[in-house]
């Protein structure tokens, strides 16, 4: 053969040998939010991947390329890494870890009826891997978990594991609606490890993406536990405060927006995290600062700023009802109301915990009658209340015939709405706007009398 075609076939030897020496072989226990991000982001880094799932069905959809979850850029990634063979899907634990390296645990964490979280399906599936595991494995809990799980998840493995492995903590910080950029491209990775080989293996994972010179933060397990909740209880308590402000600031006249601006420029305070609303909800601020709350119990320590978030934001999503109440009398008994946005935020389906919910079983509760559009969690709704309120197939079919709209959602459809249209759809042009989207001004030329939290309210023209 001629020296061109050997050059080749050298250059060819030497870059298979880089990827060998590069990809990683991975296993995810657990196909919900964090683990299916998990593992299609790691498989688009050219790792090899199997997502591990006890629901056959689910599984079953997910070889077949169906996505059970709306988030931005997710499907494309995924259909991408199935149709190049990195990113697998089985109900079987042992075929799906033993070639693996590094298994993360993406397991539910539900609060318990006391408000810890509910640690089983992890311990559970621990005891199984100690079982099972033939050769070294990085354990590594994605969960967001208590204080001490790490150490837990440990005596799990150890109590039938004949084989060394090390348990890590890296905890996600993943936004709904942002999911695949935040895992691409980390403000931060927490690594939690107290094993050097662990440690190694892990840096070398995560390289890829922190190529910009985003940091890698190692720590001990239970410092990388607490960092975690903590973060998600700090930005609950920042949204909370603003809140209250926004509270104080309709009892004394002030606009909430312009102290929000004010506040928002002082660079220890940032602007994010600062926008009132109805309350947060998801699945995450609610449930970890639950939980946290508990584990300080746990210690005899009391979060007492934590238990006024709590309470504060529980009041803070039903916040509309006496306005809508009073606006109408006090009878809403046959009112019809449109409800715009029924995910707990934009740019994802996920309804758990959303304000929506809440203020909809309450207006349902004083006999009005709901239509609403979402363009994203019609369907989750659906399976909560059924046919309790109607759905329609867009924002301005909810509007028809409505005596008001109350807006629960920030999507972008609704923020630059054909008003002349609302109006004429409506039977009443009034608007709830549990989102502050409208500008106090154009409500004011449009002719709709306007509430909003934390601002005066626009009496129709």
């Amino acid at each position: 053969c001629s020296s061109d075609l050997v050059f080749e076939q050298i250059k060819l030897c030497k870059a298979l040998t880089l990827n060998k020496r590069l990809f990683m072989k991975i296993a995810v226990v657990g196909t919900g939010y964090v683990g299916l991000v998990t593992g299609t982001c790691f498989a688009e880094m050219g790792n090899h991947v199997v997502c591990i799932d006890i629901d056959a069905h689910k599984v079953a959809q997910l070889k077949e390329g169906k996505v059970p979850i709306y988030e931005p850029e997710l499907d494309m990634l995924f259909e991408r890494n199935i149709k190049a063979g990195r990113l697998q899907f089985t109900t079987d634990l042992q075929a799906g870890i033993d070639a693996a390296e590094v298994v993360f645990l993406a397991l539910p964490t539900p609060p318990g009826e006391d408000g810890s979280a509910d640690l089983s399906y992890i311990l559970g599936v621990a005891k199984q891997l100690g079982k099972i595991m033939r050769s070294y494995k990085v354990l590594v809990d994605k969960s967001t978990v208590p204080v001490g799980t790490a150490e837990l998840v440990k005596a799990a493995v150890a109590e039938h594991a004949t084989v060394p492995f090390a348990v890590v903590s890296n905890p996600e910080f993943l936004r709904e609606g942002f999911a695949v950029s935040d895992f691409m491209k980390p403000d931060r990775v927490v690594i939690g490890c107290s094993d050097d080989k662990a440690a190694k293996i892990m840096e070398s994972l995560y390289k890829p993406f922190v190529r910009q010179g985003n940091p890698i933060y190692f720590m001990d397990e239970k410092s990388a536990e607490l960092t975690k909740y903590a973060a998600n209880a700090f930005l609950a308590t920042k949204i909370t405060f603003m809140n209250e402000v926004a509270n104080f600031c309709e009892l004394v006249g002030a606009d909430v927006d312009k102290v929000r601006i004010g506040i928002g420029s002082d660079s220890r305070i940032g602007k994010r995290f600062l926008f009132p609303g109805i309350g947060y909800g998801g699945s995450c601020f609610p449930k970890d600062v639950q939980a946290l709350v508990k584990s300080g119990q746990d210690q005899n320590y009391d979060f007492q700023i934590l238990q006024a978030v709590m309470a504060v934001n529980e009041d803070q999503k039903t916040i509309l009802l006496p306005r809508i109440k009073n606006y109408f009398r006090g009878q809403l008994q046959g009112k019809k109301i449109a409800v715009w946005g029924l995910a707990f935020k934009p740019d994802t389906d996920d309804i758990r915990e959303a304000p929506a919910l809440y203020m909809i079983r309450a207006l349902l509760a004083e006999g009005a009658s709901i239509c609403a559009y979402d363009p994203e969690a019609m369907l989750n709704v659906q399976a909560v209340l059924g046919e309790q309120i109607t759905y329609a197939p867009d924002e301005y079919v909810a509007l028809s015939g409505a005596d008001a709209l109350l807006i629960c959602t920030e999507w972008g459809v609704f923020r630059n709405p054909n008003f002349v249209a609302m109006k004429d759809l409506m039977k009443d042009a009034v608007i709830f706007d549990g989102r502050n989207l409208y500008d106090l001004e154009e409500m004011s030329k449009q002719g709709f009398y306007y509430s909003s939290v934390g601002r005066q309210n626009i009496m129709r023209s």
